[in-house]
């Protein structure tokens, strides 16, 4: 048994604050576990009544007759920390805090939850909270939860986890579901996650037979280490894991910190790490139930390519044109699986979709023989009907049923989806055979396009591989110069180029490297050089060097007077090529990341950069690369030659095992490393190293 099942499905439970009074919170905790089809024992806890609700009520969990599986605490703020003291004595493992007034509101509250931390680490005890909605059980009959909505939209059993930090978020995903049909398996609100947070539930719902498909809410992260265990471990469970992180923006960010008294990371880290891991990141909730209903009713199509079989050819077009915006294939039908369809259906046309026109009655089987030719004519990982209004129509819909029963057992592999507007005896009978129902065309192409892509992440998900020891000797590389010798020990290709503390030392090296060159200030004090005019290009004769030198100084000293001058780097002036981006970053949850992305000044206007956990492996680094938008220009852009992308590959694996070997790499940026046919060059670097 998981160590959280108590949690989620308790045989017995106290409710300590429990008041007769269904209005107040621990009188609607007590009300929705006794009144809603919990099996197992109840055990009110009250100081002044020996009865709530009809219940026997004791004053102190101390005076219980046996040891409840689970405590849920609804007192006030200030009386909780006894309250986790009595279930320590009693020998209560399992304790959900659904009190607030804690670290979500600073001051006092901080010191009143480290308080309970530690009652709990001493005693062994988990718990959820504070600032917790409590855990629900639909199978179970088990609602341990305050939360209002139970009064309307109380969700049905069924096969969808749910684990969220915010309780009102967590509270409409329930009412959601309830409203629309969706079955929970179990579902559980983290509140302040002072011991337990969503990575342990969703290492609970992975493990979990009742539960097939998880959703997840994130608005702050605090062990990174837990999340990528947790994801990963339901990766290899083939349980689908749809995420939502609040927070994109940076507005949204210091919203959730405030909430949750929690930093919000870097917003592209985490896509990078849900989409390693295996996780499918939903933009809003009711894209995350319709991809958790298709997963909780079918299985993940196991090919990309879809089939779109409709009764109007508007329709089928609209879906067509989704399908190929989420990046799902719409393969179209080979000619012999074409003249089928027509034997079939002489009206059909088109090649996929497939528009049967909206003449059948009395011919609804044709839908049988029209979709068994498309399965077997194209590679289809799945087939979408569009049926128009027949799913209302109890009368017509039976042979269309028997169809698409049918289909089923001939390719039991493959998913199966209708679209239409149904009634729900209809939709529960297709569901039953493991065929989602949708009313929204797109909805449904978006849905089986996110199934689609669970497929190849969960197929893919990996742990970042165990950094190999650098070798490479740290030392100080404030300037540019100390910055990429550290990098060229490291095994990034740096071109040859000459730190010169004088002028005439800088024609020397100008001559011995060849004209024109670069020439850029040194100093520990001026990371980004542009900003004060430190850098010459093209600069042609050493005549134009030792008067650059001169300048560069000048410039320097006038803007930054304060600044130590180490004089100047001379570099050859290289071109051609494409100018990319790639560094490193210690994420304060998630460790060190890797960075790649166009360079110049196009990282600044466009952003198209994109992060993947470090150490890379070749294949995961080629993986990074193709993710940004703008590597079409390594290939070869309007006649250019094609760049050198094992060079590139190999800067990247080479970057991201110093980072992940030396902890004490704060960040390395190489802007730019040029990628041109002949290799690729750090033309500029900067290592922030700790200590």
């Amino acid at each position: 048994m998981h160590p959280l099942e108590p949690m989620f499905r308790p045989r017995s439970v106290a409710v300590v604050g429990a008041s007769g009074d269904a209005e107040k919170l621990g009188g609607r905790t007590l009300f929705h576990i006794k009144e809603l089809g919990f099996a197992g024992r109840i055990f009110p806890i009250n100081v002044s009544s020996r009865e709530v609700q009809g219940l026997p009520a004791w004053p102190s969990l101390r005076d219980l007759p046996e040891v409840p599986d689970c405590a849920l605490i609804v007192l006030p703020a200030k009386l909780v920390a006894a309250a986790l003291e009595d279930c320590a004595a009693k020998g209560i493992r399992h304790v959900q805090v659904l009190s607030s007034g804690f670290a979500e509101e600073g001051g006092e509250g901080v010191a009143m939850q480290e308080r309970l931390v530690a009652i709990a680490r001493d005693a062994g005890i988990r718990i959820t909270g504070p600032n917790a909605l409590g855990s629900i059980s639909p199978p179970d009959g088990f609602f341990g939860t305050f939360s209002s909505l139970l009064a309307t939209a109380r969700p049905g059993p069924g096969r969808i986890g749910v684990a969220t930090q915010s309780g009102a978020y967590g509270s409409h995903i329930y009412a959601v579901a309830g409203f629309r049909g969706l079955g929970i398996s179990r579902a559980i609100a983290t509140g302040n996650e002072a011991d337990l947070d969503v990575a342990s539930c969703i290492d609970y719902l992975a493990e979990d037979d009742g539960t097939a498909v998880i959703c997840a809410s994130l608005e702050g992260c605090r062990n990174g280490d837990r999340v990528r265990a947790a994801l990963l471990k339901a990766a290899a469970a083939r349980k689908p894991v749809i995420v939502m992180k609040v927070g994109r923006t940076e507005e949204g960010a210091a919203a959730a910190a405030t909430h949750t008294g929690a930093l919000a990371g870097e917003d592209r880290v985490i896509d990078a790490v849900f989409r390693e891991c295996g996780a499918f990141r939903a933009s809003s909730i009711e894209e995350m139930l319709d991809i958790a209903y298709l997963c909780s009713v079918a299985a993940v199509p196991p090919l990309p390519g879809v089939g779109i079989l409709s009764v109007s050819g508007g329709i089928g077009v609209l879906m067509a044109d989704a399908a190929v915006e989420a990046g799902l294939p719409v393969p179209p039908m080979p000619p012999e699986t074409l003249s089928r369809i027509t034997e079939i259906q002489p009206v059909a046309g088109g090649r996929n979709p497939i528009d049967t026109t909206a003449n059948l009655n009395g011919r609804m089987h044709v839908f049988e023989g029209i979709s068994q030719a498309m399965m077997e004519g194209a590679e289809l990982g799945s087939l979408m009907f569009y049926l128009a209004h027949l799913g209302r129509n109890e009368e017509r819909f039976p042979p269309l049923e028997q169809a698409m029963a049918a289909l089923r057992r001939r390719f039991p592999d493959r998913l199966v989806v209708a679209v239409m507007t149904h009634v729900d005896s209809i939709r529960l009978r297709l569901e039953a055979l493991g065929i989602p129902v949708f009313e929204d065309p797109t909805r449904a192409v978006r849905a089986v396009a996110a199934a689609s892509r669970l497929r190849d992440l969960q197929a893919g998900a990996a742990a970042p591989p165990k950094p190999r020891r650098s070798g490479v000797r740290l030392a100080d590389a404030r300037n540019e110069a100390a910055a990429k010798a550290l990098l060229r020990e490291a095994g990034l290709p740096v071109p040859p180029e000459h730190a010169c503390a004088t002028a005439e030392a800088a024609a020397a090296a100008a001559d011995a490297l060849g004209y024109p060159v670069v020439m850029k200030i040194l100093s520990d004090d001026i990371p980004h050089k542009t900003e004060v005019g430190g850098v010459l290009l093209g600069v042609a004769d050493a005549e134009a060097v030792r008067a650059g030198f001169s300048e560069l100084m000048r410039r320097a000293g006038a803007v930054r007077p304060e600044a130590r001058l180490d004089g100047v780097l001379v570099a050859p002036m290289l071109r051609g090529g494409v100018e990319t981006i790639i560094g490193t970053q210690r994420d304060p949850a998630f460790g060190p990341m890797v960075m790649f992305g166009l360079g110049g000044v196009s990282v600044e206007l466009f952003a198209d950069v994109a992060f993947a956990s470090a150490p890379l492996t070749p294949e995961r680094a080629g993986a990074l690369v193709d993710s940004v938008r703008g590597a079409r220009l390594l290939e070869g852009w309007r006649g250019a030659a094609p760049c050198d992308r094992a060079a590139l590959v190999s800067a990247l694996v080479a970057v991201s095992e110093l980072a992940a070997a030396e902890e004490a790499v704060e960040s390395v940026e190489v802007n730019p490393l040029l990628v041109r046919p002949d290799g690729a060059f750090a033309l500029d670097a900067l290592v922030r190293v700790r200590g």
